[in-house]
């Protein structure tokens, strides 16, 4: 285990390489760049005075300079400056990570808490009016787009019946450590939560239901039940058992795709994620912090991979990863 963990780690060193000069490419083929994005609403700024902030910031050198300045300085922990916020990339991306952290794990909570019990029932009682319920819902939440729904959830929650706010994080005037606080960051989560989470969960609950249905005329079922087993003892003992393996393995890849799919949620509930960061950085050309941000979201991905193969070694004791 331990080598496999090591030798995953010294493999995602050239990947990351490769993804941030492929990101570094694309950013820099956008058209304009992160001065012209930030003078954009300045009419006054004359083209004299943004060619020579660009050539402050050496945005006009070749790019494989700028990539290896740029490069040089990450390993390092250094990111460059946001030319658009006027501070460090590393300084902008702390101040907003834990909201994109909690949104994304409550998120991932809901979603299990959701879908496991949902599956579980359309896959043990199949063709009954429950299994068909839930199936329609699947059907829903497949077809619906994330912000059409994410969209009716803040007319109807927020303008209509005005039972959470309309956008943000917390409410700026409540003091930070307080129990009013922590109630407010409340409401303001639960709506992009439960967006989120109540159109992703088609995935774990079609998966979990076929895996059961699946199962349930497997050779060791049919012998369990010849010996007498009760049907109860049959589902906890040996049906779910090996229908939830596959579910706890991708647990990794549910929070690095909710962190890395968080930016439809952000944009439209206003929460000041990485997300709304990121979009916001494409629209003013900020380069630096999309690069960095991309590469926190590359880095997410494959360190999920790494912790879905080590958690399905670890429920699963006929796996080991050698």
């Amino acid at each position: 285990m331990l080598k496999f963990i090591l030798r995953r780690t010294l493999l995602m060193i050239p990947q990351l390489i490769l993804l941030s000069l492929i990101i570094f490419m694309l950013a820099k083929a956008m058209p304009g760049d992160a001065v012209t994005g930030a003078f954009m609403g300045n009419p006054d700024a004359t083209p004299e005075q943004i060619e020579k902030i660009r050539e402050k910031f050496g945005l006009n050198d070749p790019w494989y300079q700028q990539y290896g300045r740029w490069i040089g300085k990450a390993v390092k922990g250094d990111f460059g400056q946001s030319y658009t916020h006027q501070q460090p990339v590393t300084t902008l991306i702390a101040g907003r990570v834990e909201n994109t952290v909690l949104l994304s794990l409550f998120t991932a909570i809901m979603i299990y808490l959701m879908a496991i019990p949902l599956g579980i029932i359309a896959g043990r009682w199949t063709d009954t009016w429950a299994d068909k319920m839930i199936v329609t819902y699947n059907y829903f939440a497949f077809a619906t787009p994330l912000f059409v729904f994410a969209l009716l959830m803040l007319f109807l929650f927020s303008f209509v019946l005005g039972w959470f706010p309309i956008g943000g994080t917390v409410d700026i005037r409540i003091e930070t450590g307080t129990w009013d606080y922590v109630v407010s960051r409340a409401k303001h989560l639960f709506l992009p939560v439960m967006s989120a989470a109540l159109i992703g969960t088609y995935a774990t609950i079609q998966y979990l239901r076929n895996d059961i249905i699946d199962q349930k005329i497997k050779d060791y079922v049919k012998t369990a039940r010849a010996k007498g087993v009760p049907e109860g003892k049959v589902y906890t003992r040996h049906i779910l058992r090996n229908s939830l393996l596959p579910i706890a393995a991708f647990l990794g890849y549910e929070i690095t795709g909710l962190i890395g799919g968080s930016i439809f949620i952000e944009s439209i509930f206003s929460y000041q994620g990485l997300g709304q960061l990121f979009l916001q950085s494409i629209n003013l050309r900020d380069f630096t912090v999309v690069t960095a941000l991309v590469m926190i979201f590359g880095t997410a991905t494959i360190v999920g991979t790494l912790l879905s193969d080590i958690i399905l070694s670890i429920v699963d004791p006929r796996i080991r990863i050698e």
